[in-house]
């Protein structure tokens, strides 16, 4: 199971966290034993790890206590107390003992891991209805010979950005964690390495397509006489080529100064910003854009070419402005610039939760809601049932017909930039 808050769209199990936070403990208290084995004795007793938990030096004979919460945050939320008596020989047996005082049994599972599970199931939803979407909406999108246009391919790489997106995170967990023999927490395979580099590449390339959508929205409402393909091979190099080269530094980086694991921590935060700072400058951009497509809008509608009353105008903007926020992703800038460590739950729910939907709505909104698309659907299905009740000879005649006459009345580019604008 895997965490994907934007912390790392972190790929670290509940499990393993655990452990890393008990290791971590461990080592800073055997710190403190080697500093005070440099210090001179004193009528104090020495510090402990006890294998659960470190006791601190402290006054013989004082009594220290620690609650369990404090112990067995993740196992327990029993208020109890765990005491200790410091004497001249060391520190006495806990009492009463760890299981008794925090009700902590060998086969309790931890809260945070049965909450995460919870949380797996829903985004194992989400990507999987994601992905049907998606794969379907392409399949419309390159069927058709009317939706052929700089538009819709821009679609086309956003919707596969999201399909890599979602089959890396089914990739990542079947490689990190479908073996519950192994032990994940300290493997270190090329499987498992390989697996979270492909889903960095895919976190990447969908927050560039995010943007790379936002540029050419702008560049339409912005610039009215434009060549729509000349800059085309302009957007396939950010949403592909920028994303590749980041993961090429981050790789390397982490194979020269950080070869530990399966990659899927965050310990070195200058390792971390290689793939943070370019998606946090990419959720900045976009903001910047989305407020001038607004701006925009809202000159527009106020044009005196736009007819209707404010109410109208109020709803069209607002209308635009919800199909606006799944295409930027601004949903993600919610936590983007906050400490990673704020609201963790909420972000749990809006980016994994949310998230994992994002490719479907995405879907929805751009291809099964467009009018353009359903008419097209409707024409396809109608043409089906007409050439299924005829002859090979009549179905060909009827074939030829409707393709002049399509060539005639819809040219392929009024078609395509038909649904360019948002309002």
């Amino acid at each position: 199971m895997t965490i994907f808050i934007f912390k790392n769209q972190l790929a670290i199990h509940p499990d393993c966290a655990i452990i890393s936070q008990h290791l971590r403990a461990q080592e800073l208290c055997n710190q403190t034993r080697r500093r005070e084995r440099k210090i001179q004795t004193g009528p104090w007793g020495t510090t402990e790890w006890d294998e659960i938990r470190c006791w601190f030096r402290a006054d013989v004979g004082q009594v220290v206590n620690v609650s369990c919460s404090e112990v067995f945050q993740h196992f327990s939320s029993k208020q109890g107390y765990i005491y200790r008596n410091c004497t001249a020989e060391g520190w006495g047996d806990p009492y009463p003992p760890y299981g008794e005082a925090c009700d902590f049994g060998d086969d309790a599972e931890p809260e945070e891991t049965s909450y995460f599970s919870m949380f797996k199931k829903v985004y194992t939803v989400g990507y999987a209805t994601s992905l049907i979407s998606l794969i379907t909406a392409i399949i419309v999108f390159t069927s058709f010979r009317k939706f052929h246009c700089t538009r819709n391919y821009i679609h086309i790489n956003l919707f596969a950005s999201f399909i890599l997106r979602a089959s890396a995170v089914f990739i990542k967990d079947a490689v990190l964690f479908s073996d519950e023999s192994l032990d994940h927490c300290f493997m270190s395979t090329m499987a498992c390495k390989s697996a979270v580099a492909f889903f960095q590449f895919s976190i990447l390339a969908n927050y560039f397509w995010l943007l790379v959508e936002g540029m050419y929205l702008q560049t339409l409402l912005a610039l009215t006489f434009v060549s729509q393909r000349k800059y085309f091979w302009w957007y396939i190099l950010i949403g592909w080529g920028l994303p590749s080269l980041v993961l090429i530094v981050w790789v390397l980086t982490r194979k020269l100064y950080d070869n530990r694991g399966c990659w899927d921590d965050t310990d070195f935060t200058a390792v971390w910003w290689i793939i943070k700072g370019p998606i946090t400058a990419s959720l900045f951009a976009n903001i910047i854009i989305f407020l001038s497509v607004i701006r925009i809008l809202v000159q527009k509608l106020k044009s005196p070419g736009m007819g209707g009353n404010d109410s109208s105008h109020f709803m069209r903007l607002a209308k635009s402005t919800l199909f606006l926020i799944p295409l930027f992703g601004m949903h993600y800038t919610v936590f983007a610039f906050l400490p990673e460590s704020t609201g963790e739950t909420a972000r749990l729910y809006i980016e994994l939760g949310l998230g994992s939907f994002q490719g479907f709505v995405v879907a929805l909104l751009y291809c099964f809601l467009n009018g353009e698309v359903q008419m097209e659907l409707r024409r396809g299905v109608r043409k089906w049932r007409t050439q299924s009740h005829l002859s090979p000879g009549k179905r060909r005649h009827i074939t030829v017909t409707q393709i002049t006459t399509l060539e005639r009345a819809e040219p392929l580019e009024a078609i395509c930039s038909a649904g360019n604008t948002v309002v």
